[in-house]
């Protein structure tokens, strides 16, 4: 029994208010289930499309020559229509193989994919490690369908949806994910600039978010639940992971800094054992303590994201934030202080009701934080989220027509401010505030204090042309 999963590349067109900054990474998602089927004597091989750039034919050539029994595709709403293409393509070239889509845009659109396109033959949902072990088990000694939870599929003509199976509690159970499986050399890239030069993978130390942002689906997919692993465990997958040159990571936790006694204990434990491995976060803004950021800075922590969303405290209601602006200027200054390197600020611009003076009043107040980069983006509405099912209660889109891509609040209310006037708005901030003599003497002055920085610098002016055609399409919304 042979299992072959693809990482399906982006969409050929797709919402653009979300491509400030990417950070291409190891698919842990993938790589988790991979090495619980591995673990229990099934094969396995893994392709990364949205890393190889390859074309459908070339991607459904790799399949054909792997000979899987099960081809599963990671889907997100940024590849919902490559998905489906990847899968007509094999379909056609292998009536035989059984065909499963799982990840956050399936989870949400079990259904719908199932009845759209009829060469996907299911959908695992949610946390997909246990359901892909015992589907695999069904299939391995020719059992039925119906009693594995999760799952959504055909049977007799009909569209079938089991019930959704528990989180798993005891996330130290799962095997460390083989990164050897993907031959890929990945890297952070921030403002168009790699800020990840060596070594570098993705790392997860918890799962889950007990927030309910309403542009969000984390709080969906993990049920308000938070688990986290054990610090033993963890120091083994890092020890593993140093082992094997491993150099920068990037924790992609929803709540990393959530339990700050654990994230202290975590990085006091990375500098008794000796761990060299410099790493990027995320963290919420009241979630914020000198002593954390001060203990995560020796510990080798070089990047810290903050969720700040508006400069406005009606927006940030709106989105059910529960942060305020004065959190925000506080988070940074002491993220600042506690010698961390580069501060990201991540913004939502074109809430329903936000008016074009107060998506102004969010872009001066940019101006007034001590971040390095300002990632912008523009709310864009998918299935998952509360923003979605708020506008679908009150009957204001057709799901038929937006399930697969999601869209712009302007496109459905009429009194939002229209994308191309706030992407307009953005692109004028971009460039007086990036190309400002202000911000460029601070950015000096700080990278000359930086070993980090200085050393992302020379990386950046070895392929000086490459960096900059990446940051001019960094400005070009």
């Amino acid at each position: 029994m042979k299992f072959s999963f693809i990482n399906p590349g982006p969409n050929e067109t797709r919402l653009e208010g979300e491509n400030m900054m990417t950070a291409a990474c190891p698919p842990l998602g993938i790589l988790y289930v991979a090495s619980t089927l591995i673990a229990n004597g099934f094969e396995v091989s893994v392709l990364d499309h949205a890393a190889k750039g390859m074309s459908i034919k070339e991607v459904a050539d790799w399949v054909i020559k792997e000979e899987p029994d099960v081809l599963g595709l990671s889907v997100l709403v940024t590849s919902s229509l490559t998905a489906p293409k990847i899968a007509e393509e094999v379909r056609e070239r292998n009536p035989d193989i059984l065909i499963v889509f799982g990840n956050h845009h399936a989870t949400f659109n079990a259904e719908r994919i199932l009845r759209k396109y009829s060469y996907v033959d299911m959908v695992v949902r949610g946390e997909g490690e246990q359901t892909c072990l015992e589907l695999a088990n069904c299939l391995k000694h020719n059992r039925n369908f119906k009693d594995v939870q999760g799952i959504t599929f055909r049977h007799n003509g009909k569209i079938v949806s089991n019930p959704e199976r528990p989180l798993i509690k005891d996330v130290d159970m799962l095997p460390f994910p083989q990164r050897d499986l993907l031959d890929i050399e990945y890297h952070n890239t921030t403002v168009g600039i790699n800020a990840a030069p060596k070594k570098f993978t993705s790392f997860l130390s918890s799962r889950g978010c007990v927030f309910s942002c309403r542009f969000c689906s984390c709080a969906s997919i993990a049920r308000s639940h938070w688990r986290a692993r054990s610090i033993d465990n963890i120091m083994d997958e890092l020890h593993l992971l140093a082992s094997e040159g491993y150099k920068q990571m990037l924790l992609v936790d929803d709540n990393f800094t959530l339990n700050q006694k654990r994230v202290i204990e975590l990085c006091r434990k990375m500098r008794k054992e000796k761990i060299d491995i410099e790493w990027f976060c995320e963290g919420r803004v009241d979630q914020a303590s000198y002593e954390m950021f001060r203990e995560m800075v020796k510990a080798g922590c070089r990047m810290m994201y903050f969720g700040i969303e508006s400069g406005t405290q009606k927006v940030l209601n709106y989105y059910n934030k529960k942060t305020t602006p004065e959190q925000s200027r506080k988070a940074v200054d002491i993220a600042r202080k506690s010698g961390i390197d580069l501060i990201v600020g991540s913004f939502i611009l074109g809430a329903p009701d936000e008016t074009k003076v107060e998506i102004q009043e969010t872009l001066d107040f940019i101006k007034g934080l001590k971040i390095d980069i300002p990632q912008i983006n523009i709310l864009s509405v998918v299935p998952g989220n509360a923003i979605w099912d708020e506008l679908k209660e009150k009957q204001m889109f057709d799901e038929d027509k937006y399930w697969e891509q999601g869209f712009w609040i302007s496109d459905v209310c009429p009194n939002a401010v229209p994308v191309d006037e706030v992407k307009e708005m953005v692109r004028d901030f971009y460039h007086s505030y990036i190309w400002s003599t202000k911000y460029v003497a601070k950015q000096i002055w700080l990278t000359m204090k930086s070993h980090y920085r200085l050393s992302v610098l020379f990386d950046s002016l070895k392929s000086i042309n490459t960096t900059i055609n990446n940051i001019s399409n960094y400005l070009t919304l």
